[in-house]
């Protein structure tokens, strides 16, 4: 059991989000008000914490402007670059519209490196706009994101950008998914397909983003969320429905496991035999527990799949997080818990 009062670090501020980077530093942001005459608006500091334990801001809130209307935003993630040189940032905005103050939420994303330079996109824009769920590919230039194609946040297409020539277009054009994760060190995704009507049974696809090929791995009973790849790229978790966990390998589909574990935000641990599991949607407060992964056993086509159950190990003296990462390579795990909103470090531990 991990000692919740004895961590190996805190960053003692009001955290909106982190992500440990590919070198072991941190990114995360920081709640900021700013007053302006008509409104109360949130405008979030980005902040770097190196290796060394110096920090450094990349983002002024207060400084950050797009466009010519009042609005306030919140940052939702981080995703690094794979040369860890460059972060991406994704805002919850809420906008000014209209002067009698109605308002209108959006997801976009930041570029920025490790300088704390705003990348601007082509030259132009400081945003890639409607953007969710934004990765890079191993060039550490080209930016592929999901942007809603049937609304509100049903159904996603795929689209490119590069920082040095802008957006490219399409990928895999006319398509729709539900959702989809990155392999980490590749150009490839595995995403979950379905038709635009929403009358077939979704479908586990293997995405090549820059040869746009694609292989199917799976006809799919039910799709409930929480798509996630192991560290190693070797399986891929989601829900199935409110309750269930299904693990499929990647390169063999028909091995497959289901483990009753409750709805939440997972990650997998370093072993890739449990994932750790908050209990609660994104951003709500829940426990954390270990959920081990059964073994993977081969079922064939429209046969029933057996539904191992784990009451789940829990960690920190079972206390409420709003959010938590694992870094890279194994062996910290960041938290958020309930009330001030700090960061605190802590030894991964499995026990």
């Amino acid at each position: 059991m991990v000692d919740v009062e004895k961590p190996l670090q805190i960053i003692d501020e009001d955290i909106s989000a982190f992500a440990f980077g590919p070198e072991g530093r941190i990114v995360y942001s920081v709640r900021r008000n700013v007053k302006t005459k008509l409104y109360d608006l949130e405008h979030d500091d980005i902040w770097l914490l190196e290796t060394n334990g110096k920090k450094r801001r990349l983002l002024q809130g207060d400084k950050f402007k797009y466009g010519s209307t009042p609005f306030s935003y919140a940052v939702d993630s981080f995703r690094w670059s794979p040369n860890g040189r460059s972060i991406l940032a994704r805002l919850f905005v809420t906008s000014v519209v209209e002067e009698s103050g109605k308002t209108q939420d959006s997801f976009m994303t930041v570029v920025l490196d490790e300088n704390g330079k705003e990348v601007r996109i082509n030259g132009g824009e400081n945003v890639i706009r409607d953007s969710a769920n934004a990765f890079w590919l191993k060039d550490n230039a080209t930016i592929v994101h999901m942007t809603e194609a049937v609304k509100p946040r049903a159904l996603y297409s795929f689209q490119y950008t590069n920082v040095s020539t802008g957006p490219a277009g399409a990928a895999f054009e006319g398509r729709t998914f539900l959702d989809a994760d990155a392999i980490a060190g590749s150009n490839v995704a595995i995403a979950v397909e379905q038709d635009r009507a929403q009358t077939g049974p979704p479908r586990l696809m293997r995405l090549d983003l820059l040869s746009q090929d694609d292989k199917e791995l799976a006809t799919l009973q039910d799709f409930a969320g929480g798509l996630s790849i192991s560290p190693s790229g070797k399986k891929v978790a989601y829900y199935v429905d409110k309750e269930v966990l299904e693990i499929r390998d990647v390169s063999s589909p028909r091995r497959v496991a289901r483990v009753r574990a409750g709805l939440g935000v997972f990650h997998w641990a370093p072993d890739e035999q449990r994932v750790l599991l908050k209990r609660a949607v994104e951003k709500k407060t829940g426990e954390l527990v270990w959920i081990d992964i059964p073994e993977l056993t081969e079922v064939a086509d429209g046969k029933e799949i057996p539904v191992a159950q784990s009451a789940g190990r829990p960690i920190l003296r079972e206390i409420g997080f709003r959010d938590f990462g694992i870094s890279g390579d194994g062996k910290l795990l960041g938290v958020i818990a309930v009330g001030k909103h700090s960061l605190s470090l802590f030894p991964v531990s499995v026990q």
